[in-house]
C-alpha cells in the first residue's frame, strides 16, 4: 500500500512540474516576440520591405565624442535591418545614410554636429565581411548599391563611430543626426507603414 501511494505521489509530482515547465516555456516565448515585435519597425515601398530592428527604427544618433579605432568601432552597437523582396524578379536599391534634417531643426543644433569627416561608417550584408568608410567619402550618402534576387532577404548591419584620430574635444556636446534610407532605382524610397 505504501508503495503505491508514494508511487502514485511521485506520477502526480513530475506531471505537475511538467505543467510548471510548459508554462514557463510557452510564456517565455510569447514575452520575447511580443518585445522582439515592438522593437522591429517596418517600412515599404514598391518592391521591397525593410524592417529595421531597432526601436530608433532607421534614425542613427552618435551622443558621445569617444574616439576610438576600427577595430573598437567594429565592436559597437549595431544598426541592423532587413530588405526583403517581394517580386519575382530582381530589384537593385541603394542603401543611403543622409542627414536628419528634421531632428536637427527641431535640437537646433546644426552648429554642434560632428563632421562627417571625423565619422566612420561599416556595412556588413548579410555574412560579408565589413566595408569600413568616413561619412564625408560617400557620394551623396550612399552606403551600399546592390540587388536583391527575387524573393530573397538581405541582412545588414551598420556600425558608427568617432575616427580615432579625430581632434574633436572629448565630453563635448557635439553630436551626429542620421537617417538609413533604402531607395529603389526608380528613386522611390521606403517609407514608415
Amino acid at each position: 500500500m505504501y508503495k503505491y501511494e508514494r508511487k502514485r505521489e511521485l506520477i502526480k509530482n513530475a506531471v505537475f512540474i511538467f505543467f510548471i515547465l510548459l508554462i514557463a516555456v510557452v510564456s517565455t516565448y510569447f514575452i520575447y516576440y511580443k518585445f522582439q515585435d515592438v522593437r522591429n519597425v517596418d517600412f515599404n515601398s514598391e518592391s521591397l520591405v525593410v524592417t529595421y530592428h531597432e526601436v530608433s527604427g532607421d534614425r542613427i544618433l552618435i551622443k558621445k565624442i569617444t574616439p576610438v579605432t576600427d577595430s573598437v568601432g567594429l565592436s559597437s552597437k549595431s544598426y541592423s535591418l532587413s530588405i526583403k523582396n517581394n517580386l519575382t524578379e530582381k530589384v537593385r536599391y541603394r542603401l543611403k545614410i543622409v542627414d536628419d534634417e528634421e531632428k536637427i531643426e527641431e535640437d537646433d543644433c546644426e552648429d554642434i554636429l560632428i563632421p562627417k569627416e571625423d565619422i566612420r561608417i561599416s556595412v556588413k550584408v548579410n555574412k560579408s565581411d565589413n566595408t569600413i568608410y568616413n561619412l564625408s567619402d560617400l557620394e551623396e550618402g550612399i552606403l551600399l548599391d546592390d540587388e536583391i534576387k527575387a524573393l530573397d532577404m538581405n541582412s545588414i548591419s551598420i556600425r558608427v563611430w568617432i575616427r580615432q584620430d579625430s581632434e574633436l574635444p572629448r565630453g563635448s556636446k557635439m553630436h551626429y543626426h542620421g537617417i538609413i534610407q533604402v531607395v529603389e532605382e526608380d528613386d522611390s524610397i521606403a517609407i514608415n507603414q
